[in-house]
């Protein structure tokens, strides 16, 4: 379970046995076709998406102007994975992302729960992706004169949920909701559906459907056809977002920017999670890596450039929106478009609105290149079943992946009227994030690696401890009220219900003060230190109730890995002694 794969084996591209065909080793690898522009393309794209034209509101409206500086938070521990991510890429040039990393550093079983976790991450927040598109997509209709039926727009989950709701109502004789409202919408949807058979009716929010299949269809043909059309998405979203600044900063009302933290610093960290989704499509740009010319000097450079313009684009919309009205009116859903309708520019939030389907396509683009790869590279280890690994002998895509992506994501778009998991979306990546920063620690702690790319060392010996001193000077400074309730929590004044809540934060605590008493006797690299850190700590702000699902997802991981995967692993295989 632990045994970890060679540098030898891992840049072995394709494997060193025979492919599905029984072609000769390379003959149907992954097309070459990407430079550092298309991967810091492919960056912005998953990055400016979702997180800018809906979440960003949201956070907006609990932290208040404060939340810029959350970005600039979530940016740093970001920056500090970055830097992880880029020598990984540069020592191991090869697709799967924190799984290869982790394959390398921690060993096959830390490996397999990786790739799982990545495999929720991304499918979890496609599906998310492709819902959201979908309600985009048909209020843009609407507001042209063009209605779809509405049980073509809603996943069949939601319209009987809220069916019998409205149902529940009219039999007790009390008011119904609004015209306008989630019930009664669902209730139309669901008494106008066509029906099935017994009493189940066809209702499909088939936009999702339609979108997901689209942006499938155009990973499956190539990877070339897909930079394309990432590189023509990611310009339109960028001159929106420069239009939005350009025009909004001239609307900006300083009054609105105090009070700065309204809510406190519990405020600004009730938008981790918002703000954390923004930047989870950061570990995509590292799954195209067998098909960058030159990885080894484009992955780290691209990595670094998404993440630094990103930042400064989410910063900068952060301040102009809460600028231009008061934090309190921005928990909608439309945030970029309800402020400029506030000033009267509804031409502009048009405009927005519009964009607002390119960008959520473009992320859409980005998850479904990524998902295929990180299976494609499980199965060439024995993890997955064989078919997994195919490659298109024309289109030099994995092309069963792609194809089970794209159902796996369609069919519960489609179906389901998912709330926001984005705590769930979050805690993936998190994790994913904290395990590349461990895994610098494992393989280069000191900074000796010969990568052309690698972490700069800086002693941890006394800065990780002194680091950690002065953040618990600031929170009993800055937060003296949230240490007052994590004190009574942990005493038990609650009862069991209110200590579980900050378990995971009890779980930190202890990994930290182990942390630093290793980084004093080892002499650890201070940055990956302060990445796991961080990573860590962003992860305990996520809740209980997600950790129980983030773990729950992991046992049915586990049973997949030791029913078939540990069986089959061609690492396992390769080592195991032959019977005399």
């Amino acid at each position: 379970m632990f045994r970890r794969k060679s540098l030898t084996d891992l840049l072995s591209n394709p494997p060193a046995d025979e492919d599905l065909h029984g072609s000769h080793p390379g003959e149907h690898g992954l097309a070459r076709h990407l430079t550092v522009r298309d991967l810091t393309s492919l960056g912005i794209a998953a990055v400016i998406g979702a997180g800018i034209f809906s979440t960003i509101g949201n956070a907006s409206h609990d932290g208040g102007p404060a939340v810029s500086l959350l970005f600039v938070f979530t940016a740093i521990a970001c920056a500090f994975s970055a830097l992880c991510y880029a020598q990984f890429a540069a020592t191991i040039p090869v697709s799967g992302s924190a799984y290869t990393y982790a394959y390398a550093s921690f060993g096959e079983l830390a490996a397999w729960i990786i790739g799982w976790a990545l495999i929720m991450e991304y499918a979890v927040g496609n599906i998310v992706v492709a819902i959201s598109w979908s309600d985009y997509f048909t209020g843009l209709l609407s507001g042209i004169g063009v209605n779809v039926p509405v049980w073509l727009t809603m996943g069949m989950q939601s319209a009987h949920k809220y069916y019998n709701e409205v149902l529940a109502l009219m039999q007790a004789g009390q008011p119904l909701p609004a015209a306008e409202s989630a019930q009664m919408v669902g209730y139309h949807a669901w008494s106008t559906a066509p029906e099935l058979f017994g009493g189940l009716r066809l209702v499909i929010d088939l936009p999702a459907g339609l979108i997901t299949l689209l942006i499938t269809a155009v990973v499956y043909i190539g990877i070339k056809e897909s930079k394309n059309a990432s590189n023509l998405l990611v310009l339109l979203k960028l001159i929106v977002v420069a239009t939005v600044i350009g025009v909004g900063v001239f609307y900006v009302n300083p009054a609105n920017w105090s009070p700065f933290a309204p809510n406190g610093i519990g405020g600004v960290l009730k938008g981790v999670s918002a703000v954390f989704f923004a930047y989870i499509g950061f570990d995509a740009i590292s799954t195209t890596a067998e098909e960058c010319k030159n990885p080894q000097r484009d992955l780290p450079r691209a990595m670094i450039y998404a993440l630094i313009i990103c930042t400064v684009l989410y910063v900068i919309i952060t301040l102009v929106l809460t600028g231009m009205v008061s934090y309190t009116e921005l928990g909608v859903g439309d945030p970029l478009a309800f402020v400029f309708q506030k000033v009267g520019l509804n031409w502009l939030a048009g405009v927005v609105a519009v964009s607002a389907i390119f960008a959520m396509a473009s992320v859409l683009l980005v998850f479904q290149i990524g998902q295929p790869r990180i299976w494609m590279t499980m199965s060439r280890d024995g993890l997955l079943p064989p078919v997994f690994a195919k490659v298109h002998p024309r289109f030099h895509t994995p092309s069963f992946s792609t194809i089970v992506t794209g159902f796996f994501v369609g069919v519960p778009a489609m179906l389901l009227n998912m709330d926001l998991v984005i705590d769930l979306t979050s805690i993936g990546t998190l994790f994913a994030f904290a395990l590349v920063c461990g895994g610098i620690l494992i393989i280069d702690p000191y900074g000796r690696s010969d990568a052309r790319f690698k972490v700069p060392y800086i002693n941890g010996q006394f800065l990780t401890p002194l680091i950690m001193l002065i953040g618990l000077g600031l929170l009993f400074a800055y937060n003296q009220a949230g240490l007052r309730e994590f004190g009574s929590a942990v005493r038990g004044d609650g009862g069991y219900e209110e200590f579980r809540h900050y378990i995971p934060m009890l779980v930190f605590i202890v990994f930290c003060l182990a942390l630093a008493w290793l980084s004093f006797r080892k002499k650890l690299s201070l940055l990956p230190t302060l990445g796991l850190l961080t990573n860590l700590y962003l992860m305990t702000q996520l809740g209980i109730n997600n950790w129980l699902l983030f773990f729950g997802w992991l046992i049915i991981g586990l049973a997949l890995y030791f029913n078939y995967g540990y069986k089959h692993s061609k690492l396992g295989l390769k080592n195991r002694p032959v019977a005399s």
